[in-house]
Formats: C-alpha cells, structure tokens, sequence
C-alpha cells in the first residue's frame, strides 16, 4: 500500500518559473514516476508499448499519433508515463483497506491521497445507513441496480454521465444501453471541456470537430496557439511544433500566463534537446486578459478588411454573411477592444500581419477559450478569421480545437449525447428495432440541478470523477447525496465514493493498460484522438484482480438486470466478442462503414470530415456561415480580480500524481493563487501571505469560499488571476454558463481575496456577473458590455 500522506500546504516552495519545457529532467521525472509506482517489468512492459500500432492508446491526452512508420521507439510524453504509472500501480485498494477506513475517514483525506492508494479490486457496495463500504458479489450488484432501474416512475429520472476514458466500444454500448432504458439523459465531459467548441464550429462550418491532421499541423506556415498549455496538456504536441518550426513556421502564443512550453522546448529525443540550447517556440506572446479573446480577434478581423488581406475567392464560393460580417467589425472600437484584450492595437497589429504573411495558418485553442459566458462567439470569431482567409479545407491550414482527455471526440460520435442528431436514432432504431426516446436529454449542468431539486434519483458514472470534475462543488455534492443511488464504474478511489447516494457502489473496472481476454479470445478497444483518426488498443499487462471487469461487461450486465431480453439485444454476446459492437456500429454511426477492418489497419482510419475533405459544408445556407457577435465581456466590480481554474504538470484532470508544478516553479503544494504583483498590492497584500477566495453568484446570493491559498506574485495581466481545479472548482456557480453550450464558465469566475480565516463571513460587496442587483446572470441573457 502507498505510503502517500495528506497534502501538507507549509511545505510549499515557490521558485522561478521555467523558460522551457522537456529535457532530460521530464526524463528523470518519467522514469522515476513509473519505477516506484509499477516497478522496473512493469514500466519496461507498459511504456514500450505506449501509443504503438500494436499497443494501447495513452490514458492521457487526446493529441494524435505520427503515421505508423515515423513513431519513436518511446512514443510518449512525461504527462503520459505518468497517466500509465498512475493506472498500472502495485498498489491495491482491497476490501481489507474498506473494512478498515469507513467513509467518513476516507472523506477527511485530500484528493492525492484517495488516488494513491492504489487500483481497486473488488466491487463494493454501501448499504443505506451504513457507514462503510462492503464486498458484493457482480451478479447481486447488477440486480441491485437493475431493481432500482425498473422501479422507477420514469426512466428521466436516472442520468447516465460519462468521462473520456471510455472506448468507443463501451460508449456505443453505454448509450444504447441508455436509449433502451428510455432517456437521453447522457451528460459526458465534454460539458465542460469542449461544448462551446462543438457548439461554434457546428454553426460555422456544420461538424463540430476540428478540420486538421497531425501533417497539416507540420506544413502550417503559422500555427496560432490560445489558451492552451501543450507542455502540460497535450506535451506531445511540443514535437509537433517543433517540426513546423523548423520548416518555417510562425507561431502566435495567446495566454494570460507565459508557459515554459510555448517559450522554449527541448527535444529529449534529439541531441539538441538534451545538450543544446532547444527550440523556441513563439514567435510573438500576446498576455491577453482573461476573456479577451472575442475582442482580439475582431481586431484582428478589423485588421484583415483594412488591409483586403482577404481570400475574396474563397469568400464567393463557400461563405455566407461575409457583408453583415464585414461591416460588423469595421464599426468595432479600437479602445473597447484594447480595454477588453489587455492588449495594445501594435501588438493585435503584429499577429494580424503575422497571420496576413501566411497562406496556411492553424488555429488552436483548449479550455481557455470554451470555459466562458461569451466561449461560443470567441470560437466563432476564429472561424470568421480562419473563413476570411480561407484557411479551411487546404494542407497546412485549419480549425484545431484540441481535446484534452483521450476519447471524449470518440464518446460522441459513437452517440454520447443529450441532444444527439434525429438521423442517429434513426438509424439506432433500424439495427435493434426499438425506438429511442426522441426529447432532449440532460447535459451535466442540468443533471446536477435535477438531483439537487429532486428530480433525477439514480446517477451512475461511467469513469471519472463527477464531485471534482463538475462546477460548484458543494452544491454537486449535496445533489448526489441526494440521490438514492450512485454507481460509479472506476479504477481508483475518488472523492465521487464518498459523496454518494442513499445505496452508492463502485464498480472495478479493468483499465486501457490491461490485457482482456474473454472466451471469444484476445479482445481490444478502439478510441479516437483530436483529429478523428480512429485505432485499436490493446492492453498488455494483467489485469489488477480476477474481480475487474471491462467496461463493456460491467455494461452488458447492468443492461441484462436492468432490460433484459427486451428488443433482443444480444448483451451478453457483445461482452465476449467485441467485433459484434464494432459491426453494429458500422450500421449506425456515420463514416464508420467497414468500422472492424479499418480499425484493424496499423494506425487505423480517419473519419470523413466535408469542410476538410470537399471544402462543403453542411449548414442551413450550404456554406460556412460567418457570424458577428457583439463585444461583451465581464465587468469586474474594484477590488476583484478574474480568476480562471487551470491544471497544474503534476495533474490529469481531476487526478493528482504529485505535488510538483515545476514549470511554474510550485512545489510540494497546491493551493496557490497566482497574482500580478500590482494586484497584490492594490489588495493590500504581500507576496506569500495566505488569502480566501470568495465569489457570489446573485440568483442564490451565496459567497461561494475556497479557503487557505498562498499569494504567488506571477507574470500575468493586471485583473486576471489563477489557481488550479479542481481546488477551486467551488467558486464556479452552477448556473454560471457559457451562452449557446451551457458550458460552466470556469476561465472566468469574479473573485475577492480576503484574509484567510474570514471568507466564510466576508461581504464580498460585488457579484459574478459585476452588479448585484439585476439578473444579468439568467441563462437567457448576455453578460455586460465593456463601458
């Protein structure tokens, strides 16, 4: 058992941030992570065999792979030996370990130190009442909440989450286990990654997925990078910039922080990476204010018609509202978009030409861009730019939302959605001859407030960890522990076991790492990266207990407890041979016709993408749509400062590895909030005093407080501060969303910092929208204009 001890927050050493990213220490630190956790076979047997054609896919990232014949014998990242350390631990949590630690115990521990107790191996239960966590046989477990399913008034009552890791076997499975059941109610983490995305693009160009490949992003002749961190989360992408660096590329880095990746990155695998100097990777670092971005890029918009630096043909044959468009960001103020960016018209001036100078730009962007009340129009001001340029559609140029958990792209499109397409269910309706409820399900906001107003009594969770992935913590947590049952189908303990339902139980599951073999024979999975190519993984170590399962079986049981032989689903055969899924889903799901010999091939398929492929576009008009959005942006009341929630190295979403931000220069903590040093001042504190974090939200007139954080003074824009999630998941208010996707807004939460110790009584004198007194924040309506 890991030896692993609650964060001890004194223990904080804050050092200069790095200039650069890699380099042998990511080495040094990749290999130390995975020979204490797995030991030396283990480590040999697994990373070897990371992200090749004939092994498994990476549990972390969703950035793609190079064609099979250019892969590198170490075809992985630091972040991505730890994700494979972290599922491939020695350590085991037994029945033992719950006999001996009842929940309430359990609970009083911090998130590192449930996860480093090591992978479950056995399913357990908790008994109305009971206070600790019992063994339970699978086949009771299943009638256990086969029971509870068939019992209810209506099956709107229970939501049926999903995180990233699934495959897209167990996600097809998954939903029409879901659809069979008789709801839609299918909230994934996409809700709050990458919603705003899908959103936007789909308005824009009719699929809301990206529109580049791995090559594209080699050949681009500028690649424009906006809030996202690739040397944290997504650290392979590092390689691939690299390689457009050095065939010509320019580079636009926009970010309120500077990051050690997109500065300098050294290469471990070449020679100039370990003993030269690296390779810079920005040409130009724009630190934009937070929720700047729909005003940087209608300055840059405003820019391109000035100039005319305009694919005039592009624009007549594949464009729709390029007039209205046009005179839209023509009449833009050049101080509202200098007071809204943080930036100077010189510095918007130099990316524009930047991007005029090219006639192939990509345009890339994470959570720091989807996670506000206005992501959807900032995204859709990027597809105006990239449309206007005809960067769509042409080698080296595109869209590239990049995804940042390594099958969230598949869940959907194998049908992970609560408001999945009418032509779907139809063709679902045709393979297995029911009909799939047709009204709109539940996304993750929404299933919250259904449990909290008592409306939904049975979440089950298909990986992840929903407490801390989900805005408003405490409120997420009451709403569960509402609920008279929770399932959660998992690899290690999470805060999720302990804020349950009335009846909770965790379901083991076997992980991507894991060899699976059933009486069918040797089994594999297959999953989706950034750019929709589509490949098997197979597992290649044990699996953890005789007592996991895959998580298409523990599926196919549930469904049989739960339906039955109902619409003649054949459940159980899909468990043993998963070709069966595959051929269902090359009947029902677009682009995957002969899905089980193409995903045989080394390195798999890709799936169709029009506006990539034909330069067509599948929206009302038949063209791209561009489309003008006003310019507004949060107001933020004196004396606070706009917050955005943001991983630290050592992390994986929720998942905690250790305790070491080394690129910021934060070790042995977590609970720090960086500030500019101005800001530290104007709020009357010194650098490394301890503060609260306090937010109000005026529908429920609630301060929303995470407590105990050390002041970091940093390198960002005055007015915009950070700290990392999910610590301070708790200040992003439920209702808080992005208008189009209702993403939670978590990139922009209004905060006050106080003096620790008073948050819990502290008048904050302000609210998150900027006023106190209206109800700009209702979903219906739009967050204040810049004045």
């Amino acid at each position: 058992m890991s030896k692993a001890k609650d964060i001890d927050e004194d223990q904080l050493e804050v050092h200069a941030p790095k200039r650069a990213a890699a380099g042998v220490t990511g080495v040094r630190v990749a290999m130390q992570r995975s020979l204490s956790l797995m030991g030396p076979t283990r480590t040999a047997r697994t990373l070897l065999k990371l992200n090749q054609t004939d092994g498994f896919d990476c549990v972390s990232c969703a950035w793609p792979d190079p064609d099979p014949e250019n892969r590198h014998a170490a075809e992985f990242c630091e972040n991505g030996a730890k994700a494979v350390a972290d599922e491939a631990t020695t350590d085991r949590v037994t029945p033992a370990f719950f006999a001996r630690h009842s929940i309430e115990e359990m609970a009083a521990h911090d998130d590192y130190w449930l996860n480093m107790q090591g992978r479950i191996t056995h399913p357990m239960v908790k008994r109305p009442g009971g206070t600790h966590y019992e063994p339970i046989d699978w086949d009771d477990a299943y009638a256990l909440i086969g029971e509870h399913l068939r019992t209810r008034e209506s099956p709107d009552q229970a939501t049926f989450y999903t995180s990233g890791r699934a495959s897209n076997e167990a996600a097809f499975m998954y939903q029409l286990f879901t659809r069979a059941y008789g709801t839609n109610n299918l909230p994934d983490c996409s809700n709050m990654c990458h919603e705003s995305s899908g959103t936007a693009l789909t308005e824009a160009i009719g699929i809301g997925k990206g529109s580049v490949s791995l090559r594209d992003i080699y050949d681009a002749k500028c690649i424009v990078i906006a809030g996202q961190n690739p040397g944290t989360n997504h650290p392979r992408m590092l390689s691939a910039l690299e390689i457009a660096k050095r065939r010509g590329a320019k580079i636009i880095s926009v970010n309120p922080l500077r990051e050690a990746g997109l500065v300098n990155f050294r290469n471990p695998q070449v020679p100039r990476g370990v003993v030269g100097k690296g390779t810079e990777i920005a040409d130009l670092h724009l630190p934009i204010r937070l929720n700047g971005d729909l005003a940087l890029f209608q300055g840059i918009g405003r820019l391109l018609v000035e100039w005319d630096a305009l694919d005039h043909e592009f624009i007549d044959k594949h464009v729709d509202g390029f007039d209205s468009w046009r005179e839209h960001v023509l009449a833009a103020d050049w101080d509202e978009i200098e007071g809204a960016s943080g930036l100077t018209r010189d510095q918007i001036a130099e990316a524009a030409e930047i991007i005029r100078e090219s006639d192939a730009t990509i345009y890339c962007w994470a959570m720091g861009l989807t996670q506000h009340r206005n992501a959807v129009a900032s995204i859709r001001e990027i597809c105006n730019v990239a449309l206007v340029r005809g960067d769509i559609g042409k080698r080296g140029a595109g869209l590239c939302p990049v995804r940042g958990h390594s099958n969230v792209q598949g869940d959907r499109t194998m049908g992970i959605w609560e408001r999945v397409p009418e032509h779907f269910l139809d063709s679902l309706q045709a393979e297995f001859g029911f009909d799939p409820p047709r009204e709109h399900g539940l996304d993750t906001v929404d299933s919250i407030r259904g449990m909290r107003d008592g409306k939904i009594t049975f979440f089950m969770g298909l990986g992840g960890n929903f407490v801390k992935a989900a805005p408003d913590t405490e409120v997420t947590a009451d709403a569960l522990a509402t609920t008279e049952m929770t399932v959660q189908v998992s690899t290690k303990l999470n805060r999720s076991h302990l804020e349950c339902g009335d009846t909770a139980l965790i379901l083991p599951t076997m992980g991507r790492t894991e060899h699976n073999a059933t009486s069918a024979g040797e089994q594999f999975i297959t999953v989706e990266d950034s750019m929709s190519a589509v490949h098997a993984s197979r597992g290649v170590i044990p699996p953890v207990s005789e007592h996991v399962r895959s998580e298409i079986a523990i599926i196919a049981g549930i469904a049989e407890a739960t339906i039955g032989d109902r619409h003649g689903i054949r459940w159980a055969d899909m468990a043993e041979d998963y070709n069966i899924i595959r051929h269902h889903i090359s009947r029902v799901v677009p682009g995957c016709e002969e899905y089980t010999h193409n995903v045989d091939r080394p390195g798999g398929f890709v799936l169709p993408h029009a506006p990539r492929d034909t330069r067509t576009f599948e929206t009302s008009s038949g063209k791209a749509e561009l489309i003008a959005s006003p310019l507004e942006v949060l107001q933020v009341p004196e004396g606070h400062l706009v917050l955005q929630t943001l991983r630290s190295h050592d992390q994986f979403n929720t998942t905690i590895y250790g305790l070491s931000d080394r690129y910021r220069g934060i070790e042995d903590g977590r609970r720090v909030v960086f500030m500019h040093p101005d800001d530290i001042a104007a709020q009357g504190f010194k650098d490394r005093d301890m503060v609260d974090l306090v937010t109000r939200w005026d529908d429920d007139d609630v301060d929303r407080v995470a407590e105990k954080f050390r002041i970091v003074s940093y390198e960002t824009p005055r007015g915009s501060a950070a700290a990392y999630y999910p610590e301070t998941n708790s200040l992003v208010p439920l209702d808080s969303t992005a208008t189009g996707s209702n993403q939670p807004t978590s990139k922009s939460v209004i905060v006050r910092a106080v003096p620790a110790g008073q948050g819990r009584s502290d008048d904050t004198g302000g609210s998150q929208e900027g006023v106190g007194s209206d109800d700009s924040h209702k979903t219906d309506r739009q967050p204040h204009h810049l004045s």
